[in-house]
């Protein structure tokens, strides 16, 4: 009896921890993830991927509560140079083809203050997953003063070892480490009619 008890009792603090986050929607109109890296210590190079889709489970009253999903297709890699975007996407580094997907899904979130968490998570790219830790900061939360609806806003930060997802060609002369800065809108989805 007493195991049932339990049992039920945890089945309603997860369904009441869940029902207060939201589903809220990535812009991706205003979601950029920029890269950069340093190339043989002349110059840093940035790239950027931007347009794509994702979904954040947001709880307020309990950030830690929160999840996050994102789909990024790599051959919307933007460097500002086509025949370096083109390079990017042979056998030296992506060997790109439609559909593949650079993706994130957070696995836990640690609250570091008022308006900052890390966010860990498997980041897969490239067919290789590993765990990464964002370093993130919510910048808003409140009403899009143009689109009426509540909306939300985050940046977050982090280095990555490209070597580590086998794309470390030319490692260590073109720097190993990428630097990450992450920034994205998100809309609350809207909730079927019922």
């Amino acid at each position: 009896m007493k195991p049932t008890l339990l049992a039920a009792a945890l089945a309603v603090s997860a369904t009441t921890a869940l029902a207060s986050a939201e589903k809220y929607v990535l812009d991706p109109s205003h979601s950029q993830v920029v890269f950069s890296y340093d190339h043989l210590g002349f110059s840093t190079t940035y790239g950027m991927f931007s347009g794509f889709e994702g979904e954040i489970m947001f709880n307020q009253e309990d950030p830690a509560a929160s999840s996050v999903t994102v789909s990024i297709p790599v051959l919307e890699m933007i460097t500002g140079w086509k025949p370096r975007e083109d390079h990017f996407m042979t056998e030296d580094f992506f060997g790109a083809s439609e559909g593949d997907m650079i993706t994130f899904t957070s696995t836990d979130i640690e609250v570091t203050g008022e308006d900052t968490a890390n966010i860990t998570g498997d980041l897969t790219m490239n067919g290789v997953t590993k765990s990464v830790v964002l370093d993130a900061k919510l910048n808003q939360a409140a009403d899009h003063p143009m689109a009426n609806k509540p909306w939300a806003g985050f940046d977050a930060t982090t280095t990555l070892v490209r070597s580590e997802f086998d794309l470390g060609q030319f490692a260590p002369f073109v720097s190993d480490e990428v630097e990450v800065r992450i920034s994205v809108e998100a809309q609350k989805a809207e909730t079927p009619e019922g």
